[in-house]
């Protein structure tokens, strides 16, 4: 049933008015409300295992990527009913942050713009115990995706000879992300301190290419290994979450013998999805990000 912007579907046996439909949210790409709500219905299988648990931060898109944004941590108070929450209390207070379990929510949250989805790197029923320990890698030009690859791996190699297994994503915008799931109790203390030494390890090691501090200054021609992420109050892209760049890239798990061809063969454009590609690897590869949910591993001494 329409009724001007509006129409009312059904999802799941729930009924959703969704709005503007065909207003186009990214326009480089022609990408539509409609294609959002559709891409986040297709990958909803292999996202919600990731996005259920935690509590999510949206970046909120009301007039498209080229438009003004703002990150909403509350959930909504005009949030249906069976919309649930994760109240976590903190320093800032007591936030009601929105509980994202099913394809009716993940749609819900699609029809408010809510483009990027922010989740942190705890479960929302223990917010002080992160599951995994992030390396988010933000090249400073002219380094760029390749040079964060080349990173990538060497953090995977490093982890390796400690015996510990990591997973790579893109961020969907201009870096690599590399994920260490411990999914054992551990503390920020720990995984941010464990975080430091090794990106500091990287930085003695090859001070021309790795940078562990945040000052722009330093930056120039280096990736950043930001170890900084592994907080409490910070958030990271979720995996397939979209990305508001000009075309709608996505933050896509990647394997290692992906980063590894892409750096051989030099070519940045193997490590850059859309959303159409996003929905193909998946029916091709399956959720190449499961196992952060499930594999059990414990930090070692470092540094």
């Amino acid at each position: 049933m329409a009724a001007g912007h509006q129409a009312v579907i059904e999802v799941e046996g729930r009924a959703l008015t969704v709005s503007n439909l065909d207003k186009v949210l990214y326009p480089a790409a022609g990408f539509t409300k409609s294609e959002v709500l559709d891409y986040y219905a297709r990958v909803a299988p292999v996202l919600l295992p990731h996005l259920r648990d935690r509590a999510l931060t949206l970046r909120r898109f009301p007039n498209g990527v080229d438009g003004k944004s703002f990150y909403e941590k509350n959930c909504p108070r005009h949030r249906p009913d069976w919309v649930g929450v994760h109240r976590v209390h903190g320093e800032e207070g007591t936030i009601d942050f929105c509980r994202i379990d099913s394809l009716a929510a993940l749609t819900w949250v699609a029809n408010l713009a809510a483009l990027e989805l922010h989740t942190s790197m705890a479960r929302g029923v223990d917010p002080d115990t992160p599951t995994m320990v992030v390396f988010d890698l933000d090249p400073g030009a002219p380094a760029a995706v390749l040079e964060c690859a080349d990173v990538a791996l060497w953090i995977r190699d490093v982890l390796a000879d400690v015996g510990l297994t990591c997973l790579a994503k893109t961020s969907g915008s201009k870096g690599i992300q590399v994920y260490l799931p411990l999914n054992t109790p551990t503390t920020y203390a720990d995984t941010a301190g464990f975080a430091r030494s090794l990106a500091q390890l990287l930085e003695r090691q090859a001070p021309d290419r790795v940078v562990s501090s945040q000052r722009k200054d330093l930056r120039t021609g280096k990736v950043l290994v930001d170890w900084s992420q592994n907080s409490r109050h910070k958030t990271t892209v979720c995996v397939y979450s979209l990305r508001a760049r000009e075309r709608p890239t996505a933050s896509t798990p990647l394997s290692w013998e992906e980063v590894q061809e892409a750096v051989d063969a030099g070519e940045p454009a193997r490590l850059s999805f859309e959303a159409g590609a996003v929905v193909e690897r998946i029916a091709d590869h399956g959720d190449l990000f499961a196992t952060a949910a499930t594999v059990e591993q414990q930090l070692p001494a470092f540094g």
